[in-house]
């Protein structure tokens, strides 16, 4: 005869609450988790919007009002600053945890936008409004981090041009190819843009490079045979 209880059933977890968008900012932007929790929750639910853009999509412009203070969680964000030519240069890229200073100088000094930003891959941000970022800045943690971020970028961008000044275009070509790996995948518009230059300039030197069996061309991608003449090209050797 069968037991007519019910067979006893394993106890169950319940499920973790949801991450919410205070916790991922802050795993991303420490100085965030600094911050008075109360505060920060306040600031995101009356001050700040969360989007999800596909690559390639503009998010700030040149000589426009700046219209917030952009915190990418995922993907990446190109600032660059173009020309009447039409001619770009990369000056930094966004990725989760780092700052945009083009947006954080907009704000502190109320100025136009001095450069543009296009996304370089699929990319989530939290754009907080420039009251809200006021708000975050007045806070200490917060304040320094954004000025040792502006430092750093200070740093990147002397170097960026001492290289544009002083550096043969073969030099700066050699040393964007290193760094990504055995394969840098990028089209030749996309490193000329990144060198301040133009696509068939670049081209011309990637089939140099080629001849010389350094790397070797596919489609959007560039293989590297010999990393040693590249990094000693680099180098100015």
């Amino acid at each position: 005869m069968t037991d007519p209880r019910p067979a006893p059933t394993a106890p169950t977890t319940p499920p973790a609450p949801a991450e919410t968008l205070r916790e991922r900012l802050a795993a991303a932007y420490p100085a965030i988790g600094a911050l008075p929790p109360a505060l920060v929750d306040e600031v995101l639910a009356t001050h700040a919007v969360t989007v999800t853009v596909p690559a390639g999509t503009p998010l700030f412009d040149e000589g426009a009002p700046c219209q917030g203070f952009p915190l990418v969680l995922a993907g990446e964000v190109r600032v660059a600053r173009g020309s009447p030519g039409g001619r770009s240069i990369e000056l930094y890229r966004v990725a989760p945890g780092e700052v945009c200073v083009a947006s954080a100088s907009c704000l502190f000094g109320q100025r136009s936008m001095v450069a543009h930003g296009v996304a370089a891959q699929p990319t989530t941000l939290v754009l907080l409004s420039p009251a809200g970022f006021d708000r975050w800045a007045v806070q200490p943690d917060f304040r320094h981090y954004v000025f040792g971020v502006f430092a750093d970028r200070l740093a990147d961008l002397m170097a960026l041009t001492e290289a544009v000044a002083f550096q043969r275009l073969d030099q700066r070509l050699a040393g964007a190819l290193l760094g990504h790996g055995p394969v840098r995948h990028a089209t030749h518009q996309q490193l000329a843009e990144e060198l301040g230059t133009v696509r068939e300039i670049v081209t011309r030197l990637l089939k140099r490079f080629e001849r010389a069996g350094w790397i070797a061309l596919g489609r959007e991608r560039i293989e590297l045979r010999d990393v040693a003449a590249l990094r000693q090209i680099a180098q100015g050797h």
